[in-house]
């Protein structure tokens, strides 16, 4: 995973770590590459929707470039392309990522929960299902506990960066349901003013709760597939949890101080995950 579990450039990918067998590195690298890359031109700098949607859109050409059997000269499309086609990964979990990020460009509130799911099945369970097929262990029941927990993932990093997401554009982009706020009491002003009511803490301790419970629905993942990835699945998963006690540690005050993971938080991982 990224140098602190869930922040970096690109969340919730692990960057060819030590876990990672060797043979698969340079797969798991370019796909990051990819990744991290494109969720840069969503986020990154002080460019117009404009042309970060087109910079999007141009990822998306190469991609119908490749399943038309074009050439390219694109550095980032050069690297993942002989892994694309060595692994048979499917084309549509690469658009789904740049969906996402597409969508990241023009939305900033959320509905209801069901919505933000919707999200996070396009900008982070691609992300689990191509390492499964890397992996060769892309059941429909490895499909479905990978997608609980980079769902999961997503979320936790949603939650552990309330504060920082207000800051994101001049409207601040909230990815707490807007029915879910509405039923707590809590306003966007509450989120402007980066004041941790007693309503925005009830708020977070109810998405922090359904937050855990998605990532356990999925941990079992981490125990059934063998060797150095399912110790890269459990070492996700014990980090992913490990935040979330530590948004629950600081009474979901994640305005004061974002919850992350420090060098004494890995012992402690490591041994969950062993």
């Amino acid at each position: 995973m990224s140098h602190d579990q869930t922040s970096g450039h690109y969340e919730n990918f692990p960057v060819a770590s030590l876990l990672m067998p060797a043979n698969l590195r340079p797969a798991v690298q370019a796909i990051y590459a990819f990744a991290r890359s494109a969720d840069d031109f969503a986020d990154e700098g002080n460019l117009p929707a404009e042309e970060r949607q087109r910079l999007l859109a141009g990822y998306q050409a190469e991609l119908d470039r490749i399943e038309r059997g074009e050439p390219t000269d694109h550095p980032i499309f050069l690297r993942l392309r002989p892994h694309i086609a060595a692994f048979g990964l499917p084309l549509q979990l690469f658009h789904d990522l740049l969906d996402a990020f597409m969508q990241d460009v023009s939305k900033d509130r959320y509905a209801d929960f069901a919505e933000l799911m919707d999200y996070c099945r396009r900008s982070a369970d691609p992300v689990g299902r191509l390492l499964l097929h890397l992996f060769g262990a892309a059941t429909p029941e490895n499909l479905t506990r990978s997608d609980a927990i980079c769902s999961a993932l997503q979320l936790i990093n949603h939650w552990q960066d309330v504060g920082i997401d207000m800051d994101k554009n001049q409207n601040g982009r909230i990815y707490l349901p807007q029915d879910d706020m509405a039923r707590f009491g809590v306003t966007e002003e509450t989120l402007r003013c980066r004041l941790a009511s007693a309503d925005f803490c009830a708020l977070m301790r109810f998405q922090v709760d359904r937050a855990r419970a998605l990532m356990l629905s999925g941990a079992l993942l981490g125990r059934d597939l063998p060797g150095r990835i399912g110790l890269e699945i459990r070492t996700i998963v014990a980090g992913g949890l490990r935040i979330l006690d530590k948004i629950e540690a600081v009474g979901y005050d994640v305005f004061r101080q974002r919850p992350v993971l420090g060098l004494l938080d890995w012992p402690r991982i490591l041994m969950r995950a062993l």
